[in-house]
């Protein structure tokens, strides 16, 4: 769990300037995936590979057998799965916090000035450090989302290609160098290993939902805060028109 020790500190630090949907996403990720596979996979997976036995004893058949069945073990495939899904959201980090520095070093020169009419205010966090989503960071964090959305959805779509979604207990391979026929390996503890397959592919696709329902919730937020400013508008028309006539 150590060597995730700096993604998680980093997730932390995204996971304040998120919105409800997005801290249960992080939480998710945080507890689900990266505790789960520091914690047990890697002492129920191990070296798969040496775990193998085969009634054949050809020599580069074992190897060319697991390759072949397994083009990526399935540790370094989640490993890979959690950075890229872990990345756009990292990014969005980054520029929420150089526009907290840069509204931060607005409201230190408005304290300083006497004058401030036609001076330009900050607009996306106020005085106790609340972020606001709309603008350009709205559309920053729309971005990662999407972004993640489609990480997400083509893991779980290369899962089911690459390594499937259970562990076979016995595997028949037909490649060179083993024999055409009459080989057949085993894997070690394929019942076990099916359960934590399952189990990451189901909190990949919570994860998923997750992200989807962040979507329509920043949607629905920003169209409720335009909102008011529509009929307030009509209003002034409206009136202007009567004043008109």
């Amino acid at each position: 769990m150590g060597d995730w020790g700096f993604l998680s500190k980093l997730l932390d630090k995204v996971q304040s300037h998120s919105t409800n949907i997005g801290k249960v996403w992080l939480t998710v990720l945080l507890i689900f995936r990266i505790m789960v596979l520091g914690a047990g996979l890697d002492k129920v997976w191990g070296d798969e590979q040496s775990s193998m036995v085969c009634n054949i004893n050809t020599p580069g058949c074992l190897n060319a057998c697991y390759d072949h069945v397994f083009p990526i073990s399935h540790m370094r495939f989640w490993v890979l799965q959690i950075i890229f899904v872990a990345t756009p959201n990292l990014v969005y980090l980054g520029y929420v916090l150089h526009v907290i520095h840069k509204e931060n070093k607005l409201r230190q020169h408005l304290q300083n000035q006497a004058e401030k009419r036609g001076v330009k205010l900050p607009k996306y966090t106020d005085d106790n450090g609340k972020i606001y989503y709309k603008g350009s960071l709205l559309g920053c964090y729309m971005l990662s989302l999407i972004v993640t959305i489609l990480f997400e959805a083509g893991f779980i779509v290369a899962q089911y290609y690459l390594i499937g979604l259970w562990m076979a207990t016995q595997l028949e391979c037909k490649v060179d160098p083993c024999p055409a026929i009459g080989l057949h390996c085993f894997t070690s503890r394929p019942t076990e290993k099916t359960v934590f397959i399952v189990f990451m592919l189901i909190v990949a696709c919570v994860s998923l939902v997750l992200n989807l329902g962040e979507i329509f919730y920043l949607m629905g937020s920003s169209q409720r805060c335009q909102e008011p400013f529509g009929q307030m508008l009509f209003k002034k028309t409206s009136l202007s028109y009567l004043f008109i006539i």
